[in-house]
């Protein structure tokens, strides 16, 4: 069974942690670490994917900067996303290479790596066909948008939304998504969860999905 080393990182700007993506991918690629899950959380920021319109932004830049939020170019797929404050952001730094060189098959892992962790809440997530992401009824729970360069490395990842301010996500059209809204963990069981409690609970799902032993982090 293959390693999988995770890396707790805290509150990381969304700048700082591009050049960290960058900086693992390289050495994942050159094999000097093993696969590799990074788990932060960041401070407000609208990032835009490949398949992003700015329609999908509803705030002017003024509007933006009196709220505190950035805006960035992420280099991953997926149009307009939100990250903040209670919420737990994923970036798997994979090799995926011999047997899982399939795109498909890794957005599709990467959603039921979030269906468990929402499974364990006792909320009944799902998918929706056609779309990317992880739903309760009509309330997406976790957006999901990756990157995977030469030699099947992967970088970007997931947002599980476990208590932010839904308030923030009236600045974007999520995913360019229209006709269904936002929810949290905390919103859906009513009570107060905080994205540390949920760390262990992830780390566990995703190595569990993905069939690797966890090293550098405490279960």
């Amino acid at each position: 069974m293959r390693e999988l080393r995770v890396e707790r990182l805290g509150t990381v700007g969304y700048a700082e942690a591009l050049r960290i993506q960058e900086e693992w991918v390289r050495r994942r690629r050159a094999g000097d670490v093993p696969d590799t899950l990074l788990l932060l959380q960041h401070p407000h920021v609208i990032t835009l994917g490949s398949g992003s319109h700015a329609e999908h932004i509803l705030l002017s830049a003024p509007e933006r900067e009196a709220r505190g939020i950035e805006l960035w170019e992420s280099g991953r797929g997926g149009d307009v996303t939100y990250h903040g404050p209670g919420q737990l952001v994923g970036y798997p730094i994979l090799d995926l290479k011999p047997d899982r060189c399939d795109l498909h098959r890794y957005l599709r892992d990467l959603e039921e790596v979030l269906i468990g962790v929402l499974a364990e809440y006792g909320l009944p997530a799902d998918r929706k066909e056609g779309l990317t992401g992880v739903w309760v009824a009509d309330r997406k729970l976790a957006a999901i948008g990756v990157r995977v360069s030469s030699g099947w490395i992967t970088s970007h990842g997931f947002a599980l939304n476990v208590n932010p301010d839904l308030s923030f996500f009236d600045a974007i059209v999520p995913c360019g998504i229209r006709e269904h809204g936002v929810g949290s963990i905390a919103q859906e069981l009513g009570r107060e969860v905080t994205v540390e409690e949920c760390l262990d609970r992830v780390t566990a799902c995703f190595a569990r999905v993905f069939s690797r032993q966890v090293v550098g982090a405490k279960l």
